[in-house]
């Protein structure tokens, strides 16, 4: 339990408290002493007990800001100031207003719980000091103000105890929210960095998906221009598809930066997107491939439809590059609640430990795990390759 209030406990030091209240003190005493005075009625026990308190007040100055390290001197102090209150009192009725100190004293020094048995005391002694021990008149005032200073202290330590409570319970509010906007912090610089990671992971899958492969594209129809100088039809025509090549870099490079959809899907469904990419492949490569579509074809969310174009576009170049096919096939099938595709080729094959490494394949992975989908790889040395392909055929309309 906190001995001091919450805003005596933020002002440790007391620099106004720990001088207003001895100053106080001493003026009601200063004011008290006069009425004595005046009505005659201050003798020389009086006199003694005045100095008696003038000596005792001055501790209020070292208490005040101290009483939560202190506690049973505050309480010590507190009753012998009553005590020599009270008996002050009983010399003359004018004392009666420097013992009322005991009241805003009882807030500054105690706690919730304390105040109202600390007001409670000062009333009894008050009321006590002013008669004659043993007479009628003080036995009846004594038994009222019992009778209401008795529930008073219940009522008051209850509310005390609720006081301290909701008190803890603030406290505690206030470190959870003290740690839930670190949490947050936390977590929003956790999502920045997720998604700066996110998005170059998507750039990076962008470029070597788009860009790079027509670079490799580019590069091998320099070459074969090269080879047919000599030949102006041929040269020419090679010629053309490298400024084609060039165009499509420049669009995608601009789409990726956008992170837009592929061109072809903008304004085709997928099977005819992907009939019309697999015969431009098949120009340039040399192989016609087999483009097959079973099932229903339907529209499917976008970000569906992007990874089975990107998967194909990646096979079929990894098909150019690497496996020297003579025969190569597509299949696009849709089901009821997924849709397959599968890529083959008769061509040279790769060990399962060793190309398959490459990033043009983890960038497969990653885009298929990206709408919860599969991707299994089969390939044999000289025997050629197959990949296959299952993603959730989410509609466009429920993906919107």
């Amino acid at each position: 339990m906190t001995w001091l209030a919450p805003d005596r406990a933020a002002d440790p030091g007391g620099s106004r408290g720990r001088w207003i209240y001895p100053a106080l003190a001493y003026g009601l005493l200063g004011v008290s002493t006069g009425v004595a005075f005046h009505l005659g009625q201050l003798d020389s026990a009086a006199v003694a007990l005045v100095a008696l308190a003038a000596l005792w007040v001055p501790w209020l100055y070292w208490l005040y800001p101290r009483s939560a390290s202190h506690r049973i001197l505050v309480v010590v102090h507190y009753a012998g100031l009553l005590a020599v209150g009270g008996a002050l009192v009983s010399t003359s009725i004018a004392f009666t207003l420097f013992i009322s100190i005991g009241y805003p004293l009882a807030g500054a020094l105690f706690p919730v719980r304390g105040i109202m048995s600390a007001v409670a005391a000062t009333a009894i002694v008050t009321v006590a000091a002013q008669s004659r021990p043993g007479s009628v008149r003080q036995i009846d005032l004594l038994t009222a103000l019992l009778g209401i200073a008795v529930p008073l202290l219940f009522v008051g330590w209850q509310v005390g105890a609720e006081s301290d409570r909701r008190r803890k319970t603030n406290e505690r509010l206030k470190a959870a929210l003290a740690e839930n906007a670190g949490l947050h912090a936390q977590l929003v610089t956790q999502a920045r960095e997720a998604g700066v990671l996110d998005e170059r992971q998507r750039l990076a899958r962008e470029i070597h998906d788009t860009i790079a492969q027509d670079l490799v594209a580019l590069i091998t129809q320099l070459r074969a221009a090269d080879d047919a100088r000599h030949d102006p039809e041929r040269w020419r025509g090679h010629m053309d598809n490298v400024a084609a090549l060039a165009a499509r870099s420049l669009t995608e490079a601009r789409r990726s930066v956008r992170a837009l959809h592929p061109e072809p899907l903008e304004d085709a469904r997928l099977p005819d997107a992907l009939a019309e990419m697999a015969a431009g492949w098949g120009e340039q490569a040399g192989v016609r491939p087999g483009f097959e579509v079973t099932g229903s074809p339907r529209r499917l969310a976008a970000g569906v439809e992007v990874v089975l174009f990107r998967v194909v576009q990646e096979a079929l170049s990894n098909i150019a590059k690497h496996a020297r096919a003579r025969r190569v096939g597509v299949t696009l099938s849709y089901l009821d609640d997924v849709v397959l595709l599968d890529i083959r080729d008769d061509g040279a094959g790769f060990e399962p430990g060793g190309e398959n490494k490459g990033y043009g394949l983890d960038t497969m992975r990653q885009r298929v795990r990206g709408v919860a989908g599969t991707l299994s790889i089969e390939s044999t040395i000289d025997q050629g390759t197959a990949v296959a392909v299952s993603v959730p055929a989410i509609p466009a309309e429920e993906a919107t």
